[in-house]
C-alpha cells in the first residue's frame, strides 16, 4: 500500500500564521489541524475477470472523502464500487481531508480476455450404440395410476419417456403382485393392481417394462422371497399382453434399510444362492419368459469379500445384466456447485468401477442398468425442482450415453412430493419453497407441492429428459466430442442423428455466458441448424399460475424450453451459451 502526504503551500502558510498568532499570546481562537486521512484497505473482488465483466472495488478509510480513478468514481468507506475494465487496469483510491491532505492506495484488476471454448466433433468416430431406453421413470404402487392416467400418459409422451420400472424401490421387497398388497404394513393404492398398471399406463403410453422381483419376503410375510412368485408374475404379464424386458432380483438388498426376511439378511452369499440353480430366480424367470432379461443388484463397492465380488462370483452365468442405484447427495448438505459440475461425472467413475468388477469375473460385456437415480438420497428440498438438478440430470443422460449404459430409470415420475420438509436453504438456488422426488407434478392430488403446477407439469429435471429425447434415438452412434478451453464449465456430448449430427452442450457457469466454437470434422457448412435451450432464465420466469413472484402475471408457469432455428450456417459454428443452460443443437 502506498501513502503520500501532500502539504500544499496554502496549508503551510496557514499553519505558520496560526502558529505565530498563538505564540504572541493574543488569545485568538484556533481552528486546529484536521486529523490526517487514512486508508485501511483497498482491493478488488474478483481480481481477475474476462474482458468487460464486472469487479467490485472496496476501500475502507477514514477522515476524508474518497475518489477512485480512472473514472473519478465517488467512493464511500466500506461500500463497493462496480467497475468493468476492458483491459488490465490499476485503480487508485485517493482520500482527502478538509485541509487538502491526501493519501492513496492502489488495486489492480486483471482483464483475462474472453475465453473462447472449442468443441470438436469427430464425425469419423464410432462410440457405443445410442438407446432410447435411457429415457425411463420409476413408478410406485402408492400413486393412483387409474384416476391420474391421462396426466401420466400425456406427460410421459411429451417428455419422450420410453420405459418404466415397477413396483417401486424398497417396496419391491414387500410387494406381492397377485394380491396388490405389501408386508410390514406397506401401502398400495387399490387402483394399482398389476393388470391396471399394464392397461392404464404401460400399454397406452407404449412403455417398455422393467419389474423388480420380491427377494425380501414371501407371500405370508414370514420368510424370504420365493422365485416361484417372480415366475408367476412374468407369466401373468405375458397373459396381459406385455413381455417385461427386465426383471431384477430384489431392490437394494446390500443395504440394511432393505426389507429381508431371509435367515441372514443382506448376505451376498445367500442372495447369490437364491439366484442360481434350477429352482432359483434366474432359471425360474427364464423358463416362464425366455425373452425377459434377469439381473442382480450391485453397489460399486469393489472390495474383497464385498457385496459385488461375492454376488458376481457366486451367481456367475445366472444374470443377464446388473442394476445400480446412484444418489450423490446427503440430505441437508446439498451443494449446487457439486451437483452441477461434479456429480454426473462421479457416476461415470462408479460405472467404470462396476465394469472392472464384471471384467474380473469374466463378464465384461454385461449390460449395466441404472435403476434409480436422483440428487439427495432422501428428504429432497428445493434443489430437486431447480435448474441445478435439471443440469445434473441432463449431464447424467449424456454421461450414460457415452458409457454405453443400457437403461436408466429416474426416481421417480409421479407420486413422491416432499413439500417443505427438505432443505430450502438460501444457499441453494431456486425460488420455490418445496421439494419432491417426483419430476412431474402430481397436481391437486398433493397440495404440499402446490407450486408445481397442474398434473404433468415438468420440472427442470423432466425437461432434461425432454431435450435428451432429441438425441436418444435407436440406431444411432455416439460421436467423440472434445472440449478445449473452459473444460470446467462447458460439457459436450454428441451422436449421429437422423437429421445429421446431434450435440448436447452445457454451460455449468451460473452467472457468465460462454462462447463456444463448434467444429464438425470434414464439414464446412450446414443446410439447417436448430438450437433447443432450457436455462436459468427460463426457470426464473416460472412461478405460480395465480401470478405470484417470480412470475407476477402468472403467464410463464414452469416455462418450456425454447427452440431457435438458425437456418443454413457455415462451419465452424459460433454459439453463445447462456448461464446455467443445457442446449440441444441439431446440425444437418
Amino acid at each position: 500500500m502506498k501513502r503520500v502526504l501532500v502539504l500544499t503551500p496554502l496549508a503551510m502558510a496557514l499553519s505558520l500564521g496560526l502558529a505565530g498568532l498563538t505564540g504572541c499570546g493574543s488569545g485568538a481562537a484556533s481552528t486546529g489541524t484536521p486529523p490526517p486521512p487514512s486508508i485501511s484497505s483497498f482491493s478488488g473482488n474478483p481480481t481477475s475477470v474476462p474482458d468487460g465483466s464486472s469487479a467490485t472495488l472496496t476501500g475502507v478509510f477514514a477522515n476524508g472523502t474518497g475518489v477512485i480513478t480512472p473514472g473519478n468514481l465517488t467512493a464511500s468507506s466500506g461500500v463497493g464500487v462496480t467497475v468493468s475494465p476492458s483491459a488490465t487496469t490499476t485503480y487508485t483510491l485517493t482520500v482527502t481531508n478538509a485541509s487538502g491532505t491526501a493519501v492513496t492506495a492502489m488495486a489492480t484488476v486483471t482483464a483475462t480476455g474472453t475465453v473462447v471454448t472449442s468443441v470438436t466433433i469427430d464425425l469419423a468416430s464410432s462410440g457405443p450404440a445410442v438407446t432410447e431406453k435411457l429415457l425411463g421413470m420409476n413408478m410406485a404402487v402408492w400413486y393412483d395410476l387409474v384416476s391420474n392416467q391421462a396426466g401420466i400418459v400425456d406427460a410421459f409422451k411429451a417428455a419422450g419417456i420410453t420405459q418404466v420400472r415397477w413396483p417401486g424401490g424398497s417396496d419391491s421387497d414387500l410387494y406381492h403382485w397377485a394380491t396388490n398388497s405389501l408386508c410390514d404394513g406397506g401401502y398400495s393404492d387399490t387402483n394399482d393392481s398389476f393388470s391396471n398398471f399394464v392397461n392404464d399406463m404401460a400399454a397406452p403410453a407404449n412403455l417398455d417394462v422393467a419389474l423388480t422381483a420380491n427377494y425380501g419376503s414371501n407371500a405370508t410375510c414370514n420368510g424370504g422371497g420365493e422365485p416361484s412368485e417372480a415366475a408367476a408374475w412374468v407369466t401373468a404379464a405375458l397373459a396381459d399382453g406385455i413381455t417385461p424386458s427386465h426383471m431384477t432380483v430384489g431392490n437394494e438388498e446390500y443395504g440394511s434399510w432393505e426389507y429381508d426376511l431371509h435367515s441372514t439378511p443382506h448376505d451376498p452369499t445367500i442372495y447369490a444362492a437364491a439366484v442360481v440353480g434350477t429352482t432359483g430366480y434366474y432359471q425360474s424367470i427364464k423358463t416362464a419368459s425366455p425373452n425377459t432379461l434377469v439381473g442382480v443388484v450391485v453397489d460399486a463397492d469393489n472390495t474383497t469379500g464385498g457385496w459385488d465380488n461375492m454376488v458376481l462370483a457366486n451367481a456367475k452365468r445366472s444374470y443377464d445384466f446388473v442394476e445400480y442405484h446412484y444418489y450423490p447427495e446427503t440430505p441437508g448438505a446439498e451443494s449446487d456447485t457439486f451437483l452441477v459440475q461434479q456429480a454426473a461425472q462421479e457416476l461415470t467413475t462408479n460405472i467404470n468401477t462396476i465394469r472392472s468388477e464384471l471384467a474380473k469375473w469374466g463378464t465384461p460385456d454385461t449390460p449395466i442398468y441404472v435403476g434409480e437415480i436422483g440428487g439427495a438420497y432422501s428428504n429432497p428440498g428445493k434443489q430437486s425442482w431447480s435448474i441445478a438438478q435439471g443440469l445434473y440430470a441432463g449431464q447424467v443422460l449424456g454421461e450414460m450415453m457415452n458409457n454405453g449404459v443400457s437403461r436408466l430409470t429416474w426416481w421417480i415420475g409421479f407420486g413422491n412430493c416432499n413439500g417443505t420438509n427438505g432443505n430450502d436453504s438460501t444457499s441453494l438456488y431456486g425460488w420455490q419453497n418445496f421439494g419432491a422426488y417426483n419430476v412431474f407434478s402430481d397436481g391437486p392430488e398433493d397440495p404440499t407441492c402446490s407450486g408445481a403446477g397442474p398434473i404433468g407439469t415438468m420440472s427442470p429435471t423432466a425437461h432434461a429428459f425432454q431435450l435428451f429425447s432429441q438425441m436418444a434415438v435407436n440406431g444411432q452412434t455416439v460421436l467423440t466430442a472434445t472440449v478445449a478451453g473452459d473444460t470446467t464449465d462447458v460439457r459436450a456430448y454428441a451422436a449421429t442423428n437422423p437429421k445429421g449430427t446431434a450435440l448436447l452442450l452445457f454451460n455449468d457457469n451460473e452467472t457468465t455466458s460462454q462462447q463456444v466454437v463448434v467444429t464438425l470434422s470434414g464439414k464446412s457448412s450446414s443446410s439447417s441448424v436448430t438450437v433447443t435451450t432450457y436455462d436459468k432464465a427460463i426457470y426464473d420466469l416460472s412461478g405460480s399460475p395465480t401470478g405470484t413472484p417470480p412470475d407476477p402475471a402468472g403467464t410463464s408457469t414452469w416455462a418450456s424450453p425454447i427452440t431457435t432455428s438458425l437456418g443454413a450456417q457455415n462451419l465452424p459454428l459460433t454459439l453463445t451459451l447462456a448461464p446455467w443452460s443445457m442446449n440441444v443443437v441439431i446440425i444437418q
